[in-house]
């Protein structure tokens, strides 16, 4: 971007983030909830939006002047229902946790009981987790994945949902590799009476693109981040059946947030309109491809891949096949140049500071245009980086091939 006002103004804020733009550029994205947004989605970001207000939504705003604003967010709405074939969709929370709170205040009261995925089988804090606003709202159940194969027993989760019926039932991850049996929850939910709340955070851009099965024709609400797989800025949207959008909506504002960011609301229109192409489907078909490549090549050189694989973006490596945490394993990685983040493994024995994992991804090294080929390679880098944890003259030559390969698949904002 050009930056010349910035340098003139604030010189000292321009340095930090050419500083930051330079470790983008040299190094290896391998965060499974990062990617790399397009120079127009940039643009959209740092537009004249950023100046108004618009509390409420088209055609109900409680500020003057909206007029262009309404277009915007009606454009974005429009564009989220094509993708996802959504009945009704709220462009406006903020970002993924705050759009899941909203969630739970249309459809549960405080002390309701809810299904959802423990934090270290791959869940999110906000599926119920004890520490944070969801697990201290609400009476939250928690299922798991087998301890043998690493995939969600659904005869379980039926089980656990037979027993403690549970007003709603969440099904979503952060941290779980393989395909979700969305119609065989909505079967289960049906059978207690319950809502069912999809939360495709991480996946949202591969069910875009149709590469993964998509809940929005089976569940009551499905909500997602717009950054991830999406490809989109740091927010997040509501999608549900038109029977709920009042509730929805409600819940969003003035539930639980004033004037949306409309600059942001543009930025989620154009990464939209972005993932409606055939460019976006073999971007999001390669990430999984890329996914599977690097999780082959981990388990070849020993490592514990939890269920043995992927069917999306992401892989959790037990990193204690290799006799280390996964914070040591995040800080080794860190120092040569790649990107990853540590994760708990299901029953982990370790704090969730310093878990026994870590979790990868792929999707923002595959938007560089990185395919199977470099991610055997970045394999082999993490492996050998692990095994010369204590040789920094060995780490410092990994680092220097990890930049000449960075350097070598520009931003695609530099392009």
């Amino acid at each position: 971007m050009d930056y010349k006002n910035l340098e003139k103004t604030d010189p000292d804020t321009l340095a930090i983030i050419q500083k930051e733009e330079k470790r983008q550029e040299t190094e290896l994205e391998m965060i499974a909830s990062e990617n790399y947004v397009s120079s127009a989605v940039l643009e959209a970001m740092a537009s004249v939006l950023n100046n108004k207000y618009s509390e409420g939504y088209p055609g109900k705003r409680y500020y003057g002047g909206n007029q262009v604003i309404d277009e915007i967010e009606i454009l974005a709405q429009t564009r989220a229902k094509k993708i996802f074939g959504a009945e009704h969709v709220n462009v406006q929370p903020l970002s993924g946790s705050p759009a899941n709170a909203a969630v739970y205040m249309a459809f549960l009261k405080p002390g309701d009981k809810v299904l959802g995925l423990k934090l270290d089988h791959g869940g999110h804090l906000s599926h119920g987790h004890k520490v944070n606003f969801s697990g201290m709202l609400y009476d939250f159940v928690q299922y798991e994945v087998d301890e043998k194969t690493g995939y969600i027993d659904m005869d379980e989760v039926e089980k656990l949902a037979l027993k403690e019926k549970p007003k709603m039932i969440v099904a979503g991850f952060s941290a779980y590799s393989r395909e979700i049996d969305w119609e065989r929850f909505k079967e289960i939910a049906d059978k207690i009476g319950a809502y069912t709340f999809a939360d495709i955070a991480h996946t949202a851009g591969l069910i875009a693109a149709g590469v993964m099965k998509n809940p929005v024709s089976y569940f009551d609400v499905v909500s997602t981040t717009t950054h991830k797989t999406l490809r989109g800025p740091i927010g997040a949207m509501i999608m549900c059946r038109e029977e709920h959008a009042k509730k929805v909506d409600r819940a969003v504002f003035p539930g639980m947030q004033g004037g949306p960011h409309e600059h942001i609301t543009a930025a989620k229109a154009v990464s939209f309109l972005e993932a409606d192409t055939e460019d976006f489907k073999n971007y999001a078909k390669q990430t999984i491809l890329n996914a599977q490549a690097l999780s082959n090549e981990m388990i070849k050189l020993g490592y514990k891949v939890i269920s043995d694989g992927t069917d999306n973006h992401l892989i959790v490596v037990d990193m204690n096949s290799k006799s280390l945490s996964g914070k040591e394993a995040e800080v080794v990685l860190e120092n040569i140049g790649i990107s990853v983040s540590r994760s708990t493994i299901p029953n982990d024995p370790n704090p969730p500071m310093n878990p026994s994992g870590i979790r990868i991804g792929t999707a923002a090294l595959t938007t560089r245009g990185m395919q199977e080929k470099e991610m055997k390679q970045i394999a082999k880098w993490i492996d050998s980086s692990v095994g010369n944890k204590e040789n920094p003259e060995y780490l410092e030559n990994i680092k220097k091939d990890v930049e000449k390969l960075s350097k070598e698949f520009p931003l695609p904002s530099s392009k």
